[in-house]
């Protein structure tokens, strides 16, 4: 038989726990409070009956043996909690409210013993408490028994044991009526959580955990959730557009590749072109859409990297700095630009060198291709006042207007003045995921603006951390 739900829980099985346990202690607080009271009561009823031991050896030693029973008869007929038992020489009994004695006739002067005595109440109920004793030789021979009743002792024992089980079973109720109504709400709490997930699982991305700003790891756990979906959700949007960009961007290079093909085709019908030339054709168009691909899996290896660069070492920026402007220099000379480099000494930063040249690449391609005849290209290399690490690159061209500087990062955007170049508007795209695995940031601002026809340009600043200390 499977049971319900609210008592699998995991609170409902704490509860039990934590009941059990105070159960026990309890328990053990109980025995102890019964154990420490039987003993106090034992030791005043000691002391009760020392005294009065004492009491009546003195009536003996001053008046004699007469006085005593005299005495003993008064003290029974009083019935009072003591109780006695007067003997002779021989053991006979003589007076007193114990009709035998509780000692063995070895028992030596001075022992005590506890044994049950039956009585009546004063209702007339017979009862039988426990009555602690003692014998006592006196000097003519005689022996005096004197004992207390622990009736009030016992019956007080027994009235705190009996509000101690009764405060126990109203704590163990009250604990396991508490159980099940946290039981109910965390599992209430847990539905809630349980159904965006099973939405989750439906493929339902934008279901999200209610909040109620409580501040208990019920929330913690929510906002956690939600902030998961969240960047889930734009991982799939990301995905999905993505793949709408790759598809709609691959049309055009697929389209013309299928053009070039007939077109070649055609002519080597014709005897225009031989068949090695027609391959060629086929070959730079599939180099170019495995170009877009890889970037994209780049793309995707940075992102996924989230902080962890493979192969991360720390090195000298300006020594990156220094590899590209020899790189690009004769480039932008060949098509006529003024290129120029400003590089600071010591830029320590730590991460993937390979990475970085690329999107430092990317950067100057970019300032290069968009930069017209007779512009100028710098490429800086600084260290912040922040302590960041800056590379910078300023060219003269058309620049970005400042409405579309934070959509040209995202992936195959590319503006209305860039569709006559080629390429697949991944660059900085790429520049962007390399930022974000290195902790790092793109920004984009106007260039030294318009002067002789050219500009206003564009500056595009790489920001990296600094390494840290050894």
């Amino acid at each position: 038989m499977t049971l319900p739900s609210l008592f699998r829980r995991t609170p409902f099985r704490l509860t039990l726990l934590f009941l059990a346990l105070f159960a026990a202690a309890a328990s053990a607080i109980l025995a102890y409070v019964y154990i420490a009271s039987a003993a106090e009561a034992q030791a005043k009823a000691q002391a009760d009956v020392a005294g009065e031991l004492q009491a009546l050896r003195g009536i003996y030693d001053s008046r004699g043996f007469d006085a005593l029973n005299m005495a003993v008869i008064d003290r029974t007929l009083t019935r009072s909690a003591f109780v006695y038992r007067l003997m002779d020489k021989d053991g006979a009994f003589i007076t007193g409210s114990l009709s035998e004695s509780p000692f063995e006739p070895t028992a030596k002067d001075g022992d005590w013993t506890t044994f049950p005595f039956t009585d009546t109440d004063a209702e007339g109920r017979v009862i039988r408490p426990q009555v602690r004793a003692v014998t006592s030789r006196l000097s003519g021979g005689e022996t005096l028994i004197v004992g207390e009743s622990l009736g009030d002792t016992e019956a007080y024992l027994n009235r705190l044991t009996q509000a101690l089980w009764a405060a126990m079973g109203m704590v163990l109720l009250l604990g396991l009526g508490g159980g099940l109504l946290i039981s109910r709400n965390l599992e209430r709490s847990m539905a809630r959580l349980n159904r965006v997930v099973s939405a989750v699982e439906e493929g339902d991305l934008k279901a999200r955990v209610p909040v109620k700003a409580t501040g208990d790891e019920l929330d913690e756990l929510g906002r956690g959730l939600n902030h998961m979906l969240d960047r889930l959700e734009g991982s799939m949007a990301s995905i999905r557009h993505a793949g709408d960009a790759i598809a709609h961007d691959l049309r055009s290079p697929l389209t013309r590749m299928r053009a070039k093909l007939e077109v070649a085709l055609i002519d080597a019908d014709n005897g225009k072109v031989t068949g090695v030339e027609a391959l060629g054709i086929a070959l730079d168009e599939a180099d170019t859409l495995l170009k877009t691909f890889n970037t994209v899996l780049a793309i995707a290896r940075l992102q996924a990297a989230a902080g962890r660069i493979p192969d991360a070492a720390v090195f000298d920026a300006a020594d990156l700095a220094a590899d590209m402007a020899e790189l690009y220099e004769p480039a932008a000379e060949d098509k006529g630009l003024e290129f120029s480099a400003e590089i600071e000494t010591g830029l320590m930063i730590e991460g993937g060198r390979p990475f970085l040249a690329q999107a430092l690449a990317n950067v100057i391609d970019n300032a290069i291709k968009y930069t017209p005849v007779g512009g100028a290209v710098m490429l800086r290399a600084r260290r912040r006042s922040s302590g960041e690490i800056e590379y910078s690159v300023t060219d003269t061209g058309p620049g970005v207007p400042e409405a579309d500087r934070g959509r040209v990062i995202e992936r195959f955007v590319r503006l209305d003045n860039s569709r006559t170049e080629a390429g697949s508007g991944l660059g900085l795209s790429l520049v962007g995921a390399v930022m974000e695995a290195h902790l790092g940031r793109i920004q984009l601002d106007e260039g030294p603006g318009e002067y002789g026809g050219f500009g206003p340009g564009l500056r595009v600043a790489l920001i990296l951390p600094p390494a840290s200390a050894a």
